[in-house]
């Protein structure tokens, strides 16, 4: 045997590597004696880096290394020594073993030596928190376990804050509550609280009712409603002036009807009354469809939805062919997130948004039964019925005093006559076919005043030729009428 012996400073570490053994026998005994010395290194080791984590040491003292390598070029065994002396003190050694010599020559690799230092912590598998100057983990983590303690107790804070200012808020409703109570068993039942005219007139409700008499022609199921609704409206702004308590009705509507029947007129008057009642900010009315709600990809519907929503805030959301919103035969169509968005919304902001649906009755009722909370949160189901003949012609009335326009003496047949023929033809719009025709009809006034000026039967215009439709203006469009057959589309 081999003995060698390193000392630096007071102690010392001892590495003894067995020589080569002529039998088997003294081989494994050899082995075996090396791996106890190495793992009483590895021991002296440990205790070595528990001793320099404890220990506080100078700053003028820097550490030395130094590095001694011995091999057993008989077993392939390869003892790395590495002290690392703060003051001449050996702090730890590290013993590397390589593959055995039967192996290597198996494996025809040549026998290699591995140095450790401890000038390289990181070598013994330790972090940082074993270097002079470095961060312990500990002490991250108390400093973790410190913040956590914080926020919690800011947490704590707040929910005190949160449940004194709800306790408070109760104390005041509940005084607020005993007082209006003692002031309604003291006021007297016959307390005026105003007159139902003087609140009309004063809101300007009676005011937007007549010019909704005015601009409509029929629809007197509708005006009825609309009535019904404001006087529900002033009423119970009456009852908040004499001190009752009051809730916000659910205002959220649904105008069921075919094209041209008034449903955005209606729309707009309502905003109008709202606002003037107080329940609107704006009483303005936005109408959107389907492409203005609904996007095209993932993430896009919620953004466009809200984006609309926004912008019908403190007024009116008509939206028109609400149905087109749900697309029953794709389950992956995006209507049903804008649905969802809109539902939220007419159910938390009550107060703030009215949302009006619009479209035709059997669809509509379709749709309500696909989306049952939709038509829970509908309080006011208005159907718009379709205009008469007589009816119409009163709307061509209405338009043509609003354009200064008078229609001659016999127009009103010929233009009985087109209604009933457009009636039987596919796209009848009420009131709007009723306006594509008088747009036509002043077309071919202005093409006859203009004829008989250019080729001098009438030179002079005068007022009345730049005022008047006459039969023969409608003659025009109704004879085009007659000659296209049922399936035709006319404008």
């Amino acid at each position: 045997r081999t003995i060698t012996t390193i000392r630096a400073g007071c102690c010392c570490v001892a590495v003894v590597v067995a020589s080569s053994a002529a039998t088997a026998r003294d081989r494994a005994r050899c082995e075996e004696s090396a791996e106890s010395q190495s793992l009483a290194v590895t021991s002296a080791a440990a205790r070595s880096r528990r001793a320099l984590r404890a220990a506080t040491l100078p700053k003028e003292v820097q550490p030395t290394t130094k590095s001694i390598t011995f091999s057993n070029m008989l077993f392939g065994k390869t003892v790395a020594v590495a002290l690392a002396a703060f003051g001449g003190a050996p702090v730890a050694a590290l013993v590397a073993h390589q593959p055995a010599v039967g192996a290597r020559r198996r494996s025809h690799q040549p026998a290699q030596q591995t140095i450790v230092s401890m000038s390289d912590p990181n070598q013994f598998g330790q972090g940082p928190s074993l270097q002079w100057g470095g961060t312990d983990t500990t002490t991250s983590g108390a400093r973790k376990l410190s913040e956590a303690l914080e926020e919690a107790d800011i947490e704590r804070k707040k929910a005190v804050e949160e449940a004194e200012r709800r306790a408070k808020w109760q104390e005041m409703e509940r005084a607020e509550k005993l007082r209006k109570v003692a002031y309604m068993k003291e006021m007297p039942d016959h307390t005026p609280a105003g007159s139902v005219s003087e609140y009309m007139f004063k809101e300007g409700v009676k005011e937007t009712l007549e010019k909704l008499d005015y601009d409509l022609v029929g629809l007197k199921p509708v005006k009825k409603r609309v009535r019904e609704i404001a006087a529900l409206l002033v009423l119970d702004k009456m009852r908040r002036k004499l001190g009752f308590d009051t809730a916000v009705p659910s205002l959220h509507m649904c105008f069921t009807g075919a094209p041209g029947t008034g449903k955005t007129t209606v729309a707009v008057r309502m905003g109008q009354i709202l606002a003037k009642m107080g329940y609107s900010r704006s009483g303005h009315v936005v109408v959107a469809t389907r492409d203005d709600l609904v996007g095209q990809y993932v993430g896009h519907t919620a953004p466009k939805t809200k984006e609309v929503i926004k912008q019908a805030l403190g007024g009116v959301l008509l939206i028109d062919e609400a149905y087109y919103l749900y697309n029953a035969a794709n389950d992956r169509d995006y209507g049903q997130e804008s649905i969802e968005i809109l539902l939220n919304f007419m159910e938390n902001n009550r107060e703030d948004l009215v949302v009006v649906l619009a479209g035709y009755k059997d669809r509509m009722d379709r749709f309500f039964s696909y989306i049952p909370g939709m038509n829970s949160r509908i309080g006011n189901h208005i159907d718009f019925p379709n205009y008469e003949v007589d009816e119409l012609f009163e709307i061509s009335q209405v338009m043509a005093r609003d354009l200064e326009y008078t229609l001659a003496p016999g127009a009103e047949m010929v233009f009985k006559q087109y209604i009933q023929r457009r009636m039987q033809m596919p796209f009848f719009s009420n009131a709007r076919t009723v306006r594509n025709a008088m747009d036509r009809a002043r077309m071919n006034s202005a093409i006859r005043v203009f004829d008989q000026a250019i080729n001098g039967y009438n030179p002079m215009v005068t007022r009345e030729d730049l005022m008047s439709i006459t039969p023969q203006d409608f003659q025009v469009i109704l004879d085009e009428a007659l000659a296209a057959p049922d399936d035709a589309i006319l404008a």
